[in-house]
């Protein structure tokens, strides 16, 4: 049966028990120096997700420090998609490297589009909030039958989905990350390209400040009152003010 194979290759992976032989070449590693750069983006972002989900018990409180984070987010989910991406590529257009190293299991193959569309999708969505101000992203943008959607329900949604599509990848692929990153290779075999990888991380994370501290002085509107101002206004009663 396809589905107990799927369910079984994905478990095996996910509990460190099959672990994919990714190739070296030379100069940047080829499929492992790719599986490392994308290992360490993922911890880094999901250390920063963690620290996003805990402003959530206290946004009044925390708004400010909800915008940095997620505006910190950015450029590592960025990064991640490309090297993910990247991978995808390289074994569809049959790189002999990529070929090797194989696929993920299917459960992960389809999870693994929305868990980028959806990351993607709400760091966006949450970008335009700032950009928008409070009123503005409370305002019905358009009436779903009978209830008004505006930027902030559309931020809202995509979170909702975004966490559910999350929840299932990430048990998959955490052990194995945390082994790429822990484990030496098989015989000790060292994986080319460390000093870039290096560059790359170093420069996702000066990116990743400056627009924090962008997005932190463009956002004085939400941060002096307008979360707590929002939540005793209507969107319609909004709307007149404009």
């Amino acid at each position: 049966m396809k589905l107990e194979h799927w369910a079984a290759g994905t478990l095996a992976e996910a509990t460190g028990r099959e672990r994919r032989a990714d190739p070296v070449l030379p100069r940047t590693g080829g499929p492992a120096g790719n599986a490392r750069l994308t290992a360490w983006t993922g911890v880094l972002l999901l250390a920063l997700f963690l620290a996003e989900l805990a402003s959530l018990l206290n946004l009044d409180g925390l708004i400010g420090w909800h915008i940095v984070v997620g505006a910190l987010l950015v450029p590592p989910a960025l990064l991640k998609t490309a090297t993910t991406g990247w991978r995808v590529i390289g074994y569809y257009r049959k790189r002999p490297a990529y070929r090797r190293a194989g696929p993920p299991p299917m459960p992960l193959r389809l999870l693994g589009p929305l868990v980028v569309l959806f990351t993607l999708a709400v760091l966006g969505s949450g970008l335009a909030l700032v950009a928008l101000g409070p009123v503005p992203s409370r305002t019905a943008l358009i009436t779903v039958f009978g209830q008004d959607i505006s930027a902030v329900s559309i931020h809202q949604g995509t979170f909702l989905v975004w966490a559910v599509v999350t929840g299932l990848h990430l048990p998959a692929r955490l052990v194995p990350a945390m082994r790429i990153i822990t484990a030496p290779r098989a015989g000790g075999e060292r994986v080319p390209g460390r000093p870039s990888r290096a560059a790359v991380v170093l420069t996702t994370l000066v990116a990743a400040a400056v627009t924090g501290a962008v997005l932190l002085g463009g956002s004085t509107a939400w941060t002096n009152g307008g979360l707590q101002h929002n939540h005793h206004s209507s969107p319609r009663h909004a709307t007149a003010r404009t």
